[in-house]
C-alpha cells in the first residue's frame, strides 16, 4: 500500500479496517491458519477472504507458505504473521534493574538485555539508557527502528494508564507525573503503553496453558502489588489505575512500623522482600547486592536458620491475611505468587495458603488454585509482549499497520 509521504500514511477506511482486523486477528491468534479455515469460521465468502488475505500479504503483514504436513495431493498453505511486518519493544522496570526485549509481531522474542540502573537515578537517565539499548538491540538483529509497531513499559508503581506516567510512586523519586509514554513515543515514533509491572506479570502468567481466569497475581518484591486478569482476558486496572496497589493496605500486626508512603503498618512495610531482608540485617542497595541478598536469604532458609524461617513465615501470614480479603472480593480461579520473596516457595506458598484457607469461606476457595509463578522473572516481559501484540492487532492497530505498510 502506498504512503503519502507523511507520517502514518493514508488512513484505511473503517469498514475495510474492521474486516481486515477480523481476519488478521484469527491469523495472529492461531485460530485460523488457512483461507478455507477463515471462510469456515467467519462465514465469509471465499472470494472475500482471499481479497482480504491478499491485501495483508501485499502489505507485508502476512505470509503464506506451504505447510510441512504430509498430505496427498496439493500441499496445504499456511498463513502466518510475517517476520518483516514489524517489531515490538518492551521494558520491565524494577527497583534495581530493567529487563528489555524486542520481539516480532508473532510474539517470538528476538533479543534480550538488562539495564542495571536503579529507578532512583531518575526517569531521564534510566529511560535514555533503555531507549539506547533497545535501539542497539534492533540494529544488532537487523530490525529497522522505524518499523517498531508498539512499545510497552512496565513500572513498579501506580500508573495513570491514559497519561502514561507513574502517580506518586513511593519508591521512585522524580517519576511522579513524568511523561514516560510521551518520551518513548518520541524515541521510537510508535504507540506506547505504560502499565503497572504486576499487571504485565498477570498477563504473562495468563498466557500459560495451565492458567485459568479470573487470575490474581501477587508480586512480593521491594513492594507488594496485585495484578488481576478477568475472565475475558483483560486487565482490571480500576478507574484511576490504582487497582492492585495492595502494599499499602494495613496489616493487622505491627502497626507501629512506618512505611515509605508515610503511613503505619502497611503490608509492604512488614512483609515485602525488602522488609524481610532489613529485619534480618541483609542489605541490598544495588543490583549486585540484591542478588547476593536473595541468595543469602535462600541459604539461611536452606540451613533452617530460626530467625529467617520465623520472619518469612510471619511475612507469609501477613500477606495471606490480605490475600484472603482479595479472594472474597474478586473470587479468582487461580492465585499466582511471584517476585523475589515468593521464590522461597515452600515457606511462602504454604504460609499464604494456610492463611487463605483459614480466613476465606469455602465457596471462594473450593476451586481456587494457589501456585507459584510459572514464568518467574520473565513474567513481566512475556506479559508486555502479549499486551503489545494485542494492541498491534486491535482494530485501531490494524488500521495503523495498513496505513504504514
Amino acid at each position: 500500500m502506498q504512503k503519502d509521504g507523511k507520517s502514518g500514511g493514508d488512513a484505511v477506511p473503517a469498514p475495510v479496517a474492521i474486516a481486515l482486523h477480523r481476519v488478521l486477528g484469527m491469523i495472529a491468534g492461531g485460530e485460523a491458519t488457512s483461507r478455507a479455515a477463515i471462510a469456515r469460521l467467519t462465514g465469509l465468502a471465499r472470494s472475500t477472504v482471499s481479497q482480504q488475505v491478499d491485501s495483508l500479504i501485499d502489505a507485508g503483514i502476512v505470509e503464506e507458505t506451504e505447510s510441512s504436513q504430509s498430505v496427498r495431493g496439493r500441499p496445504p498453505r499456511a498463513l502466518t504473521i510475517s517476520p518483516r511486518a514489524g517489531t515490538i519493544a518492551v521494558a520491565d522496570v524494577d527497583v534495581a534493574a530493567t529487563q528489555l526485549a524486542i520481539a516480532d509481531l508473532g510474539g517470538t522474542i528476538i533479543g534480550r538485555d538488562i539495564v542495571n540502573l536503579p529507578v532512583d537515578r531518575g526517569p531521564e537517565e534510566l529511560l535514555a539508557e533503555v531507549s539506547g539499548r533497545l535501539r542497539s538491540m534492533l540494529a544488532e538483529h537487523g530490525h529497522d527502528p522505524a518499523r517498531v509497531r508498539h512499545v510497552v513499559a512496565g513500572l513498579p508503581a501506580p500508573v495513570d494508564f491514559q497519561r502514561g506516567c507513574a502517580v506518586r510512586p513511593p519508591i521512585m523519586p522524580g517519576w511522579d507525573g513524568y511523561p514516560v509514554g510521551d518520551y518513548l513515543r518520541g524515541q521510537f515514533g510508535a504507540p506506547v503503553t505504560v502499565d503497572n509491572d504486576v499487571n504485565l506479570m498477570a498477563l504473562g502468567e495468563a498466557t500459560q496453558e495451565t492458567a485459568d481466569t479470573p487470575l490474581l497475581v501477587i508480586k512480593v518484591g521491594s513492594g507488594i502489588g496485585a495484578g488481576i486478569v478477568t475472565a475475558d482476558g483483560s486487565v482490571h486496572r480500576g478507574a484511576d489505575g490504582a487497582a492492585g496497589d495492595i502494599g499499602h493496605i494495613r496489616a493487622s500486626a505491627r502497626r507501629d512500623i512506618v512505611c515509605r508512603c508515610g503511613k503505619f503498618g502497611c503490608l509492604e512495610a512488614v512483609a515485602s522482600h525488602r522488609a524481610v531482608l532489613a529485619d534480618l540485617g541483609i542489605a541490598s542497595p544495588s543490583f549486585d547486592d540484591r542478588l547476593y541478598a536473595s541468595r543469602e536469604l535462600a541459604r539461611l532458609v536452606a540451613d533452617s536458620d530460626t530467625s529467617a524461617l520465623h520472619r518469612i513465615r510471619q511475612a507469609a501470614a501477613d500477606i495471606g491475611e490480605v490475600v484472603a480479603m482479595l479472594i472474597h472480593t474478586l473470587n479468582p480461579r487461580m492465585l499466582v505468587l511471584g517476585g523475589p520473596l515468593s521464590e522461597l516457595q515452600d515457606e511462602i506458598l504454604s504460609g499464604v495458603r494456610a492463611a487463605v484457607y483459614e480466613q476465606a469461606l469455602p465457596l471462594a476457595t473450593r476451586k481456587l488454585i494457589i501456585t507459584p509463578s510459572q514464568l518467574g522473572a520473565d513474567a513481566g516481559i512475556i506479559g508486555a509482549i502479549a499486551l503489545a501484540c494485542r494492541e498491534v492487532f486491535s482494530q485501531a492497530g490494524v488500521g495503523r499497520l495498513l496505513a504504514e505498510a
